[in-house]
């Protein structure tokens, strides 16, 4: 999870896919760039963006994500498409490592979090990640009340 530094006035979550944790065991993220045009960024300074039922793939060479959702901005001379598939940049290492993992390990990439780095540039967390079954699900919902009960009755003790 990207946490906010102190002392970062340009530092800004925009986006933040709370569900990715819970459906898929992360095993690794990274941190990417996004191609936008000058409304979709407008838009996002305006904190109105959806990544939640979105997915990242390789694609002849490339990354993309896909079906993101990023509002139409009203006062924009040249509008954008709300849900169009835009590319992320990241290392041919990188790009070549991913490829990797989802086509010969079954792995899936999954973004987490959407957001304006300290430099004031959109970035994109990715995770690589596997889906996990029913039985993991309640795991670790059984393990997150627990730690919940632990803390009351330590805060209550």
């Amino acid at each position: 999870m990207a946490k906010k530094p102190k002392s970062d006035p340009n530092y800004k979550v925009i986006a933040e896919n709370r569900r990715a944790r819970f459906d898929y065991a992360i095993e690794d993220d990274l941190e990417c760039g996004i191609i936008l045009s000058g409304s979709e960024v407008k838009s996002l300074r305006e904190n109105t963006s959806n990544i939640a039922e979105s997915y990242a793939a390789v694609e002849e060479g490339e990354l993309w994500l896909v079906n993101s959702y990023i509002a139409p901005y009203d006062r924009a001379m040249f509008g954008h498409e709300e849900r169009r598939r835009r590319k992320l940049l990241v290392s041919k290492k990188e790009l070549s490592r991913l490829w990797n993992e989802t086509q010969r390990k079954g792995m899936t990439i999954v973004p987490l979090v959407l957001y304006f780095n300290h430099k004031g540039i959109a970035k994109l967390k990715i995770g690589i990640a596997k889906g996990k079954k029913n039985h993991d699900k309640r795991e670790t919902e059984a393990k997150r009340d627990w730690g919940r009960q632990k803390q009351r009755l330590l805060k209550n003790g």
